[in-house]
């Protein structure tokens, strides 16, 4: 784990917001095509819609989320759905947890 590149990923508002969605995504987002959120993800363009930002933005802040290990992705035919990695965060928080 990079603490800098998490870090980096961390501080900005919207993708704390995006983490946070994807913590509880049947909460924040409607299926997309049926699919599963939990086991799935949330597609790119669900995440568009919810931050009213464009989607070339929003595709930038899930590619650091995603170098950073935040987020992971799943390609379904045409689509890429996003999810948090919860071993990578727990990972984070331990660190956090040792080090403070």
């Amino acid at each position: 784990m990079d603490p800098i590149e998490v870090f980096k990923a961390l501080s900005n508002e919207s993708r704390l917001q995006i983490l946070q969605w994807l913590k509880e995504p049947e909460k924040h987002f409607v299926p997309h095509e049926g699919v599963d959120m939990r086991e799935v993800g949330v597609c790119v363009s669900q995440v568009t819609e919810k931050l009213n930002m464009t989607q070339s933005t929003v595709s930038q802040y899930l590619s650091i989320l995603q170098r950073a290990g935040l987020i992971r992705t799943n390609r379904i035919g045409k689509y890429t759905y996003y999810k948090r990695n919860e071993e990578k965060i727990k990972e984070i928080a331990d660190y956090l947890h040792q080090t403070l």
